[in-house]
């Protein structure tokens, strides 16, 4: 082969294999990002009655004239991390988010850090104060055993860009304890959308 068009043959070659290399547009790795997102926190747990319930929160104190002041467990888990990137944070019954929950008596949300420390707490349910140690835990949304989806909103709760993992724990203190399933609704919000256009 003539000198020459081996120069060209292997320039042409050259530019064919920088063309597989194309990076993905950084515009739909953000498309993927904005897509709602849905994380189980917990699982459906059946009624039981409270004496049956072995596990206990020693290091919770509920104030009730009824029932035990030191709450059972009913169920509990913890979430790999996650990071918030501006997105809404609400509870619901399904990963769909149409469909509400419900808790027997409450459900203790506590915030964890990269580290592994507790950073915020909450309770959401029917429940009279709860306490950890001298610190009362901030009661979320109303004093009730069900709500509905996307009722009760827990992103005032997170942090905004650090990464985080949020401890579940349903408690009962009287009667019987039983949750269904929980989850975390991650959804855009609109807000952010709006200040992106402006931005562009």
């Amino acid at each position: 082969m003539h000198p020459r068009t081996l120069t060209l043959t292997a320039a042409v070659g050259l530019l064919a294999a920088c063309a597989k290399q194309v990076p993905v547009p950084t515009t739909a790795v953000a498309a993927a990002s904005t897509k709602p997102r849905s994380v189980r926190l917990l699982p459906n747990t059946p009624e039981r009655e409270t004496a049956s319930l072995e596990g206990r929160r020693e290091d919770v104190e509920v104030d009730t004239r009824e029932g035990e002041r030191n709450p059972r467990i009913v169920a509990t888990a913890e979430t790999q991390p996650l990071m918030l990137d501006g997105a809404k944070a609400r509870l619901c019954g399904d990963e769909a988010c149409t469909q509400g929950f419900a808790v027997d008596n409450f459900l203790l949300l506590e915030v964890l850090d990269a580290k592994g420390k507790v950073s915020r707490r909450a309770a959401v349910g029917f429940t009279d104060s709860v306490f950890i140690g001298n610190e009362q835990v901030d009661n979320l949304g109303r004093h009730a055993f069900s709500f509905e989806p996307n009722e009760v909103d827990i992103t005032g709760l997170l942090p905004e860009s650090e990464p985080f993992r949020i401890r579940a724990t349903a408690l009962d203190f009287w009667g019987v304890g039983r949750v269904t399933a929980i989850y975390l609704r991650l959804e855009p919000g609109a807000g952010r959308n709006e200040d992106d256009l402006r931005g562009q």
